[in-house]
């Protein structure tokens, strides 16, 4: 294939899209996640749509209090195929490399995947 054969890749997802549809039919069972951003916006809906498809979801939030909320939230959301949904919370401060290091030393096991939501990436913050 040469650089001047472009193939697009057609899938079946628009901005109207939800996470729960992305997720429909899928079992993330034995799989964890992370959701940087996870407390708010996107990244609440991503979690949940990952934790209800059967993901062990890692909330990484800058609020640990905000974190516990949503995933008190998430928890109480009925999980497909009636199970329970797995949802903790960690700190993280992607703007912050101590935190970045702190997470990664406290993280235990396999990760699967990463959701890194556009609330969660670092922005320049006035001292």
């Amino acid at each position: 294939m040469s650089p001047s054969d472009t193939r697009l890749i057609s899938i079946p997802f628009g901005f109207a899209s939800t996470a729960a549809e992305v997720v429909a039919g899928i079992d993330l069972s034995g799989r964890r996640a992370v959701v940087t951003g996870g407390a708010s916006g996107i990244g609440v809906e991503t979690a949940r749509a990952l934790a209800t498809a059967g993901a062990a979801v890692t909330l990484a939030v800058r609020n640990p209090a905000a974190g516990e909320r949503v995933a008190a939230d998430i928890r109480s959301t009925p999980g497909s195929r009636s199970r329970p949904v797995a949802v903790t919370v960690a700190p993280l401060d992607l703007a912050d490399l101590g935190s970045v290091r702190a997470f990664a030393a406290a993280w235990n096991g396999p990760l699967t995947s990463s959701s890194p939501t556009p609330a969660s990436w670092p922005s320049r913050r006035s001292p």
